[in-house]
């Protein structure tokens, strides 16, 4: 007897975000190598979407100070999409002058408080900033999309009305990107509130697609995402063991792990194209770079069902 159970659609796009959001909070430095592995190692296991890197200020995230060196490494592949995160102009000019066809990831937020924390400007200039970047990277023939950072919640504002995140979203699909995705960043949403929210967004926004990015600081990850890809939500950032965090937001946990994610999706009958054996090797590679067991669980649990 199937015990699937059928959302909205039987498929979900997956982001790997390990090699920047798994990794940017972490006191290890990784080499770049190592970090050039992971990205190969994902796409070993099916990855055909990853964030890369970030081109950020090296003093304020220094993990991510090798952004041009990870980029000139990349493998040459049509069929994946490599995003380096930008946080205004110039950052998207660096990620432009790599010479690789990145797609540039913008950010917004919801609150003035953390967005001057985060980039240094109010939540209505993040708007205008990311609004530039996707100009920008049309301009250069580049494609873009915007992360509505704190959408469910600030570390120093406390609760965002609903109403001002859909505003934030209508404003920045005029500019045209590919997708706005509605993050969690410090991990305080619930199931009910990311449905109503992927749905208000989903409805504002449409037809552009809705990508969610949920951090599992408290225990709720998981379930946050089952309630976004039910609501509609098309795509899904993950993070290899679970890695992640937010230099801005103190306590911030870590993302989903790519793991737990493609099997609950995968085992309720939710493609994802990817697969679970390599990422789950791929995890024990990156456990021994980090020196220290990952939060995933899936990867430490007994294969479920046993292989003949």
């Amino acid at each position: 007897m199937s015990t699937n159970i059928s959302p909205n659609h039987h498929a979900v796009e997956i982001v790997e975000v390990g090699p920047r959001d798994g990794l940017q909070n972490e006191q290890v430095i990784v080499s770049t190598a190592d970090k050039v592995r992971l990205i190969e190692k994902s796409i070993d296991a099916g990855s055909r979407r990853i964030e890369v890197a970030s081109f950020v200020n090296p003093r304020r995230v220094p993990q991510m100070a090798d952004a041009d060196e990870v980029c000139a490494a990349l493998p040459d592949r049509d069929d994946v999409t490599y995003i380096g995160l930008v946080m205004n102009l110039r950052g998207a000019e660096r990620a432009a002058e790599t010479g690789r066809n990145l797609q540039l990831g913008a950010v917004a937020v919801s609150t003035d408080q953390f967005a001057m924390a985060n980039q240094g400007q109010t939540s209505d200039g993040s708007v205008e900033s990311a609004k530039a970047i996707i100009t920008y990277a049309q301009s250069r023939g580049l494609s873009a999309q915007c992360t509505i950072g704190a959408s469910f919640g600030c570390p120093f504002e406390g609760e965002i009305e609903q109403d001002r995140v859909v505003a934030m979203a209508k404003s920045i699909a005029a500019a045209g990107p590919v997708e706005i995705a509605l993050a969690d960043t410090i991990g305080v949403a619930n199931p009910a509130h990311v449905e109503q929210l992927v749905k208000r967004v989903r409805d504002a926004i449409d037809p552009l697609p809705v990508r969610v990015h949920f951090h599992n600081t408290r225990g709720t990850g998981l379930a946050n995402v089952w309630a976004a890809v039910r609501a509609g939500a098309q795509t899904v950032d993950t993070a290899l063991g679970g890695l992640g965090g937010c230099p801005f937001a103190k306590g911030s946990a870590g993302n989903v792990s790519s793991e737990d994610v493609i099997y609950m999706l995968e085992r309720a009958g939710i493609s994802t194209g990817m697969n679970l054996d390599a990422l789950i090797a791929a995890n024990s590679w990156l456990s021994g770079v980090m020196n220290k067991k990952l939060p995933g669980l899936v990867a430490i649990a007994p294969a479920f069902p046993q292989q003949a």
